[in-house]
């Protein structure tokens, strides 16, 4: 069994990058798991545990998407949290424009219950992670940097291409190993 997903991987401009190293200044005393600079991806689908054996039918339906999807250009805009105000989980930043990525995760969604992946709520907002939340302390300063802070936002990023990676957990964080590119339409 291999940890899948299909994702995009992107380098955002220094000007967000130094944006995020000021957010995960500003967080530095709540337990938040910051996703590495060198990690940093749009994710399309997580595949989760699958069988090695269904590795060349995921090839085909990834091959499919890529020829009928032509590159596309995007921004990282703004701060988010998955969960409540309450029990916030995920610190994600969001993409503008917002209809292509997201008919783009439907039309993959639809393509992998062929497989017989399911799909999960998560999965249908088009986001990059930044964070993981273990465990705020202070919540109302956390509202407060989020507010602070949530004008951030990036160059154009320009998607033109696919990667289906795996993705080993170690106790020090994820390594992600590329298994094939898909280049998209030009």
């Amino acid at each position: 069994m291999k940890r899948l997903f299909v994702a995009f991987n992107i380098n955002p401009d220094p000007d967000f990058l130094s944006a995020f190293c000021r957010l995960r200044h500003a967080l530095s005393h709540e337990k938040i798991n910051w996703v590495e600079e060198k990690n940093i991806h749009i994710t399309l689908k997580f595949l989760g545990e699958t069988e090695e054996r269904l590795i060349p039918d995921i090839s085909q339906v990834l091959k499919n998407l890529t020829k009928a999807t032509s590159s596309f250009t995007f921004r990282l805009a703004g701060l988010g949290v998955f969960g409540s105000s309450y029990n916030p989980r995920v610190i994600w930043t969001g993409i503008e424009p917002y209809d292509e990525l997201a008919t783009l995760m439907k039309r993959a969604s639809l393509d992998f219950e062929s497989l017989g992946f399911q799909t999960g709520r998560q999965n249908q907002v088009p986001h990059l992670t930044l964070g993981r939340i273990k465990y705020l302390q202070d919540k109302v300063f956390f509202q407060k940097i989020l507010d602070k802070m949530k004008g951030i936002s990036s160059h154009p990023v320009s998607v033109k291409h696919l990667i289906l990676y795996e993705s080993i957990l170690r106790p020090k964080g994820p390594d992600y190993y590329s298994i094939e590119t898909f280049l998209l339409k030009k």
